[in-house]
């Protein structure tokens, strides 16, 4: 079972003004018609694949299990494909494209999978790449044939050399025949028509590109001010799923053992005179319990915030929790410069939970946490246990309050744990919290 919360980038109050990469410049044109003159050979078997895939699938629905599985492939073969398309977009004009991820519903079961599958189908991202796609693939075929125009440009001004003068020159791929006398000249003007075509093709496939693929300015203000909605509403949850866990762990430990203290007191101030040696032993009691009463503070003070965190970094504290854990861990962290507290306080308080968890239901024997920062300024860590699985994300729960807490924090959350385990949770989040 697979539960992820999807990203939500640090709000802010006004999109500010990205400089746009130009698209005009001799290097990229080269490129771009390159790309299209392979396109226009490829893409088309590509599309090839798509319809076959689409038609067999839609023709198979009768046979219901065949049916289906295919039009799964084609859904997911046309996510791979506007894949490729931006990826390749983007790798040859650098507009910094938002990388493609298939979309997740975050619902268990069946029902989850099939709306997981209509998000993908309706994403319009993918659409408007398979539409750029489409566009490039009609580009590629004109650059075909200007290049062909080329070839035969470049033959006929090579033709005198190989002509006895008799007659003249057939274009080639026309059927026209040039004069010997005015091959050289119509040669060149025509390699140089077609290769106008061919720039003026590449430029027109630049300003298509990214008219499709490129977001509006408003198109970014309303995914920031989305974004943003769906952040703060995580944040607010954390923060009720935090409260609940206090008061609950008040009222179910700290507040009866101090009951117990302030009754097990009076029982001693009324035989303190009487008996006083019953007395001294009702005190020693009431004594142990706030001893233990202190603890259980400490480490709901703990869970709510940690000073070796603040003091001493993430390794660190990382480093305490695992001695602390119930079962053995494994610790590899990696992380360089200091991160922001929040992003910190969120990987730090994912892998505690994951650890409890893993402790108290997994029935695991061995626990891996791997801590990363990556490129971007991305703080990654991944927990596995070797347990039974069968973990989901439950609402007012503790894995829902700390998915919400990595949303609040910009960050994404993923649980995989399937029955039989493992069960591996992943999170991801911006350093710059």
């Amino acid at each position: 079972m697979t539960t992820a919360v999807p990203p939500a980038p640090t709000p802010a109050l006004s999109v500010p003004q990205r400089s746009t990469p130009r698209t005009n410049t001799p290097g990229r044109l080269a490129g771009a018609a390159l790309q299209l003159a392979a396109i226009g050979i490829v893409w088309p078997l590509l599309f090839t694949v798509l319809v076959t895939l689409l038609g067999t699938g839609v023709g198979m629905i009768p046979v219901v299990g065949i049916g289906l599985v295919i039009l799964v492939a084609f859904e997911y073969a046309l996510f791979a494909f506007g894949w490729l398309e931006a990826a390749r977009v983007d790798g040859l004009y650098g507009f910094g494209l938002p990388p493609r991820r298939p979309r997740v519903s975050g619902r268990p079961g069946f029902g989850g999978f099939m709306r997981t599958l209509w998000l993908q189908l309706i994403d319009p991202s993918v659409w408007r790449a398979i539409a750029n796609a489409a566009i490039a693939t009609v580009l590629g075929w004109i650059v075909l044939g200007a290049l062909t125009l080329v070839a035969a440009g470049v033959t006929v001004v090579f033709a005198p050399l190989f002509s006895d003068g008799s007659g003249g020159v057939r274009l080639w791929g026309t059927g026209l025949n040039v004069p010997v006398a005015w091959a050289i000249p119509a040669g060149i003007l025509i390699a140089i028509l077609a290769l106008a075509a061919i720039v003026g093709v590449a430029l027109l496939h630049g300003v298509l590109s990214r008219a499709i693929l490129v977001p509006s300015r408003e198109a970014l203000l309303a995914e920031q001010a989305r974004t943003s909605q769906a952040q703060r509403a995580g944040a607010v949850r954390a923060a009720d799923v935090e409260r609940t866990r206090i008061e609950r762990d008040l009222h179910d430990g700290v507040q009866p053992r101090l009951v117990s203290v302030g009754m097990t007191l009076g029982l001693a101030q009324q035989k303190i005179d009487d008996d006083p040696a019953a007395a001294k032993e009702l005190i020693a009691e009431a004594h142990t319990s706030t001893k233990a009463a202190i603890t259980e503070l400490r480490q709901l003070a703990r869970g709510i915030h940690t000073s070796v965190l603040d003091d001493r970094g993430l390794d660190a504290a990382l480093s305490a929790l695992a001695t602390r854990s119930h079962i053995p861990v494994v610790l590899d962290v990696r992380v360089g410069e200091r991160c922001s507290p929040e992003a910190e306080a969120a990987v730090y308080f994912v892998i505690a939970e994951s650890l409890t968890n893993a402790a108290k239901h997994s029935r695991a024997a061995e626990c891996r946490v791997l801590v990363r920062q990556r490129e971007g300024g991305v703080l990654w860590a991944r927990v596995e246990d070797n347990g039974v699985g069968g973990a989901r994300v439950v609402p007012g729960g503790g894995l829902d309050g700390l998915s919400n807490r990595v949303l609040g924090v910009g960050g994404t959350f993923r649980l995989d744990s399937p029955a039989g385990g493992p069960t591996t949770v992943e999170v991801s989040v911006p350093c710059a919290s």
